[in-house]
């Protein structure tokens, strides 16, 4: 049995029909919606460039006053335990500044920026077993959010999709190093998009828009294979504002 059939083995796909009202998507160089891709292929033969991985939604109803967004990625990987290259963030790791997150409208996307130039991004954990040790130990748990400036309130509306943020995964430390696993095929799923307002209440969006998982190295076979992601914790706006203080 390949890989790509054992990490098939024990995931769900998860795909919305066109007449779903809002949703979430996820997609490689661009928003889903505006040709992004659901694969990414990559040589793993250079410590240059990145692999930009777009997540975009679309508001259930007109929202007069989104303040940011809480977005939560589940990864898992096909091999056993997650590679070297996957290990972000947490002290130790090997590619510990390899992951970024960007919260202005790149300028290669084409769905409309939901924070009109003003958004401000991090990666505010990165879960992997030695950090949470009920994660298993081939998925990692990634949570990144985007706000805007304290007196700025911005509109969306219901039958957009919009740009929510952009995680940026360099190749540094792909070549000539130890951060093995570059090539194993993996799997990752938007759990979550909590857009936060100032009165008009917090929007848990977690049904896809179209789809709401992107592969990387042929990571599924046929678009059915991603993980069973267990369920997100919902956070309220308070909560989330709480990360960057």
């Amino acid at each position: 049995m390949t890989r790509a059939v054992l990490i098939c083995a024990a995931l769900v796909v998860v795909r919305a029909s066109a007449a779903s009202a809002g949703g979430i998507n996820l997609a490689w160089n661009d928003c889903l919606g505006m040709g992004g891709a659901v694969n990414r292929s990559f040589a793993c033969d250079t410590n240059s460039g990145a692999n930009d991985l777009y997540i975009s939604f679309e508001p259930p109803v007109d929202i007069p006053d989104i303040r940011g967004a809480n977005a939560i990625i589940d990864l898992q990987s096909a091999a056993a335990t997650l590679p070297p290259w996957w290990q972000f963030k947490n002290p130790g790791s090997c590619r510990i500044s390899s992951l970024q997150a960007v919260g202005v409208g790149n300028p290669h996307g084409t769905c409309p920026d939901g924070w009109q130039g003003l958004g401000i991004a991090g990666i505010a954990a990165y879960n992997v077993t030695a950090t949470v040790p009920e994660t298993p130990f081939n998925r990692a748990r990634m949570l990144c959010s985007t706000v805007v400036p304290a007196t700025v309130a911005l509109p969306v509306f219901a039958g957009t999709e919009y740009f929510c943020l952009e995680v940026r995964i360099q190749n540094t430390g792909t070549v000539g190093t130890a951060c093995a696993g570059c090539q194993e095929p993996a799997c990752l799923v938007l759990n979550e998009v909590l857009v936060g307002s100032d009165n008009s209440g917090d929007f848990h969006i977690t049904n896809p828009r179209v789809s709401n998982f992107a592969t990387w190295q042929g990571g599924a076979i046929g678009g059915a294979g991603c993980p069973a992601a267990a369920p997100a914790r919902n956070r309220t706006w308070g909560q989330l504002k709480g990360i960057y203080r």
